[in-house]
């Protein structure tokens, strides 16, 4: 499991340290900050790979770029440290890497995944995009993974149903919502132009062969393939090699929310780490997400455990970037969420409804209206504004319309 990040002139900032937690580590904070930078490196530091391009470090005049990972066992702790050379233009290694037995499994924006399995292979990576995920991924004429359709239909089709059953699980427990359950169908040919059978689910409205889900559904069904297809293929690996699976996988996922429905929002991240325990009932899991939604913090507040798991925010102060860890605080709701520290909005609102309110607190509180636009100076001006930009309902109404009254405005006429 990763302990600790060091990172030194590389990223949006001169200096990052953090200390990871044993379970769960949400990382939020702005765009731009460095969040998809840091799991990048997590990556880097467990798997000694990079996804894509590596990290290019700042260039200051008499300080030398590292990154430094500290990775831990049940039996020891070890150092990775690792340093730029300019000259050649890569990261190299100041020691021999820590000899990494879990798996890492990293879920990336974009639809790609990437596992690395020390199982299977101890010196690389697989690098999935959309559509080597879906339909097989090789290298040097040797098959990697099978890909998403063809091994669900082999899997259906096996006598023996341990893939199968798994993945049918684990697609149910990803679910959004009970009245909006995932069943896997029965396949079918759907081209004359592709001859194979492809997958399909049941849906409360209806069968959908899986290439024709929404974007977000894709994103569940290639998430359940992935966790499914990793634990399994890892345990055929340790059995040729005579050993016993591991008990743990590091699962990096970024913008854990993108492409989902709030109602998935607010039940996919406490569903994958069930979902873990589907592979096996003693597994562990240590995981490292980032996320912009109130509704996936909100869905953490039953099971928030202080002890092993934090969580953590990238700020933009005077032109520096910090990564601190917050105080876990539950804020009840996603209004809650979206006015507290983590989010920083004032209201929970449009931008305009926001300057309204605002305008009409410093009314109420007999402020100088200059700091406001020339629209927004007058009683009868802010209330027009209200008017138009809050909804009949909204609970700043009374405050107002008890203020303007007091002082015999006669708002109600405007």
């Amino acid at each position: 499991m990763l302990k600790e990040l060091h990172l030194q002139q590389v990223g949006p900032a001169a200096h990052f340290d953090v200390a990871f937690a044993d379970r769960l580590n949400i990382f939020t904070g702005d765009n731009g900050l460095g969040k998809s930078f840091l799991l990048d490196i997590a990556w880097w530091v467990m798997t000694t790979n990079w996804v894509e391009q590596p990290a290019y470090p700042q260039r200051v005049r008499g300080e030398n770029p590292q990154i430094t990972g500290i990775v831990s066992n049940k039996k020891d702790i070890r150092e990775y440290q690792s340093y730029f050379d300019f000259s050649e233009q890569k990261w190299r290694s100041l020691q021999m890497p820590p000899l990494l037995k879990e798996v890492v499994i990293y879920v990336r924006v974009d639809g790609s995944f990437s596992v690395f399995d020390p199982a299977r292979q101890r010196d690389i990576a697989y690098n999935f995009n959309p559509n080597t995920l879906w339909n097989g991924l090789k290298l040097k004429n040797k098959v990697l993974c099978n890909g998403l359709i063809q091994d669900w239909v082999t899997w259906q089709n096996q006598p023996n149903k341990y893939p199968f059953q798994l993945f049918s699980n684990v697609i149910k427990k990803l679910a959004p919502h009970p009245s909006e359950w995932i069943e896997v169908g029965e396949s079918t040919r759907v081209s004359i132009e592709d001859v194979r059978d492809i997958p399909t689910v049941n849906l409360p409205y209806g069968n959908v062969p899986v290439t024709q889900t929404s974007a977000g559904m894709k994103r569940i069904l290639g998430l359940a393939y992935l966790l499914v297809w990793t634990w399994y293929e890892h345990k055929k690996a340790a059995e040729l090699r005579q050993q016993k699976p591991v008990n743990q996988i590091v699962l990096l996922i970024d913008e854990i929310e993108s492409h989902l429905h709030p109602r998935w929002q607010r039940v996919i991240l406490p569903a994958i780490l069930a979902v873990v325990k589907e592979l096996q009932p003693r597994m562990k899991i240590q995981a490292l997400v980032t996320t912009h939604s109130p509704l996936v913090l909100a869905s953490l507040e039953p099971n928030f455990n202080e002890e092993e798991d934090q969580l953590f925010l990238f700020k933009l102060q005077d032109r520096e970037v910090s990564l601190d860890e917050v105080p876990w605080s539950k804020q009840g709701d996603t209004v809650g969420w979206l006015t507290s520290e983590i989010f920083g909005l004032k209201q929970a609102r449009s931008k305009e409804a926001e300057i309204a309110i605002e305008a009409a607190e410093a009314w109420m509180r007999n402020d100088d209206m200059n700091a406001f636009p020339e629209h927004l100076r007058r009683p009868t001006q802010i209330h027009q504004e209200l008017q138009r930009v809050l909804p009949g309902h909204d609970p700043f109404w009374p405050r107002w319309i008890v203020t303007t009254e007091k002082r015999n405005f006669g708002l109600s006429e405007v």
